[in-house]
C-alpha cells in the first residue's frame, strides 16, 4: 500500500491531494482540520483502502495547496466550492462518502447542506454541526471557556506566536490535548514542513478569522448569533450521518452533540472512550471499524 499524490486545478487555484485504493471502488473524500494537513487521515485511509477509494486533499491555505490572500477567501462558500470541484473531478455524477475532522467537519457539513444529492453518507470525527456548536458556546459556560482559543487564533499576532521557537506552541496544541504517542520525530517533521510552506500560517489562521462563529467572553451576556437566526432547514443533514466522538476531547465537549438529531434524522453516534480530539491518530482502528460498519450496513 502506498499513497499517490496529484493536483487538481479549481477555478480559484490548485489543490494538492493524496489518494489510496482502487478508483473504481466507492469514493471516500477525507477532510482534515487545523493545524493538520492531508496526513491527518493517513492511518484511517490505510485501513479502509481494500474496500474504498480514499482521497484526502490539503485544503485551501494548508501545506501544498494554494493559499490566496485575504480573509474573505477563506469563507465557507469558497471552501465548499473547492471541495465541489474536486468531488466532481473524482466522481462525476456518482454520489460519494464525505468524511471530515475538526475544520474539515465544518466544511463537510456545509457541503452536505448545499449538495445533499451528491452524498451517500456523511461521516464526522470530532467535529461540530454549526448550529449545535454556536448554541453550546452561547449557552454552556464550559464550552464557551473551551472555545476561547478561537479568539486568540483570530488575533493579528497569531502567526508570530505560533511560529516562534520552531512552532513550539502549535505543536503544543496537538501534544497538549493528549499523551500524543503518535507524535514521533517523523510526524513532527511532517507537520513542521507543512506549516513552513510560504503563506501557510496565515492561510490556516484565516479559517478562524473568516468563520461566522461567535465566541463571547466568559460571562458576557449574549442571547443569540447570526447562525442561530437562520432557517433551520438550511442546516439539514439529509443523508445517513455518522459521528465518531472521542469522549476525552478538551476543545469540543459532549454538549456540542446536543440537538444534532433534530437536523440529522438518520443519525448514528459512536463514542470512543479515552480518545481525545486527535482520535484519528490515537484510535484509527476503532474509527475505521465504526466507519466500515456504518458504510456497509
Amino acid at each position: 500500500m502506498s499513497f499517490r499524490f496529484a493536483y487538481h486545478e479549481t477555478v480559484a487555484g490548485r489543490l494538492h491531494f493524496a489518494s489510496v485504493g482502487d478508483p473504481s471502488k466507492p469514493l471516500v473524500l477525507c477532510l482534515h482540520g487545523f493545524p493538520e494537513y492531508w496526513a491527518a487521515w493517513a492511518d484511517a485511509m490505510a485501513e479502509l483502502c481494500d474496500d474504498f477509494f480514499l482521497v484526502a486533499p490539503d485544503q485551501r491555505g494548508f501545506n501544498l495547496s494554494f493559499k490566496p490572500g485575504g480573509v474573505d477567501a477563506y469563507r465557507a462558500k469558497h471552501l465548499v466550492a473547492d471541495l465541489a470541484s474536486l468531488a466532481d473531478h473524482l466522481s462525476p455524477g456518482r454520489p460519494f462518502v464525505l468524511a471530515g475532522h475538526d475544520w474539515g467537519a465544518s466544511i463537510a457539513y456545509a457541503y452536505a447542506f448545499a449538495h445533499p444529492e451528491r452524498l451517500t453518507h456523511l461521516v464526522i470525527a470530532n467535529g461540530v454541526h454549526p448550529v449545535c456548536f454556536q448554541r453550546a458556546i452561547i449557552e454552556d459556560e464550559a464550552q464557551r471557556a473551551a472555545s476561547q482559543y478561537m479568539n486568540r487564533l483570530r488575533a493579528d499576532d497569531a502567526e508570530a506566536l505560533l511560529s516562534a521557537d520552531d512552532y513550539r506552541k502549535l505543536l503544543r496544541m496537538i501534544e497538549g490535548f493528549s499523551a500524543a504517542p503518535f507524535m514521533d520525530d517523523e510526524t513532527r517533521r511532517g507537520y513542521r514542513d507543512a506549516w513552513a510552506q510560504p503563506g501557510a500560517m496565515t492561510g490556516m489562521l484565516n479559517w478562524y478569522r473568516a468563520s461566522p462563529i461567535l465566541v463571547p467572553k466568559p460571562g458576557e451576556d449574549v442571547r443569540s448569533a447570526m447562525i442561530l437566526n437562520m432557517p433551520a432547514d438550511a442546516f439539514r443533514v439529509a443523508m445517513p450521518h455518522l459521528v465518531v466522538w472521542g469522549d476525552a476531547d478538551q476543545a469540543l465537549l459532549p454538549v456540542c452533540l446536543e440537538g444534532l438529531d433534530v437536523f440529522a434524522p438518520d443519525l448514528t453516534i459512536e463514542h470512543i472512550a479515552g480518545a481525545s480530539h486527535w482520535l484519528l491518530h490515537e484510535k484509527p482502528t476503532q474509527v475505521t471499524a465504526a466507519m466500515r460498519a456504518f458504510l456497509t450496513r
